[in-house]
């Protein structure tokens, strides 16, 4: 069994759907504090990074922790997590007719070393949002969406939000799964 350093509901949901046995933990770490230092780094390195830091803030001498985080780019952009619905609306405001760019990385560490990183990206079309959709979809996802990078839960009513989606279906969910599910069994994990 290995260790998810995540709460969050569509990482977990990845795993249970396939077959993997972990047990999940808050990783406690002040993301913004990493993200501030790494200001000029690219997008994919600001991913690895939380991921890695995720993966080390779990104690575990003895089994795997994977760390796994997402960031939005926009228009050169790095979006967080909204601080609240009013936010929420302004980043979907901004993100209105523009391509999102979505990057997931997942990092895997083992007796307090990272042995395995990865990151990937998807871009998705954002189709132009009246205030009108927006508020109707906040009043229907709010706050579950306030939990996501982005402000959307593909597997919900977020698919609404886009008119093209290209890259891996996982990336979107928040995790690069194929590529972690590979990690795993390379590390004995799961079996060959």
């Amino acid at each position: 069994m290995i260790v998810l350093a995540s709460k969050s509901a569509s990482r977990r949901a990845m795993l249970d759907a396939a077959g993997v046995s972990y047990d999940a933990q808050s990783a406690d770490l002040d993301e913004r504090a990493i993200e501030a230092r790494m200001v000029e780094a690219a997008p994919a390195e600001v991913a690895v990074a939380l991921a890695e830091a995720k993966a080390l803030a779990i104690p575990e001498p003895a089994r795997p922790v994977l760390g796994s985080d997402s960031l939005v780019v926009v228009d050169g952009q790095r979006f967080d997590k909204p601080a609240d619905r009013t936010q929420a609306a302004e980043h979907l405001r901004f993100f209105s007719g523009k391509t999102m760019h979505l990057h997931s990385a997942a990092a895997i560490a083992r007796g307090g070393e990272i042995v395995w990183r990865h990151a990937d990206v998807a871009n998705l079309a954002v189709r132009d949002l009246s205030d009108a959709f927006i508020e109707s979809y906040l009043d229907a996802e709010w706050p579950e969406v306030g939990y996501c990078v982005g402000v959307f839960r593909i597997e919900a009513l977020g698919v609404q939000l886009f008119e093209r989606i290209e890259g891996d279906q996982f990336t979107v969910l928040g995790m690069p799964l194929l590529p972690v599910l590979g990690a795993l069994r390379e590390l004995g994990e799961l079996p060959r």
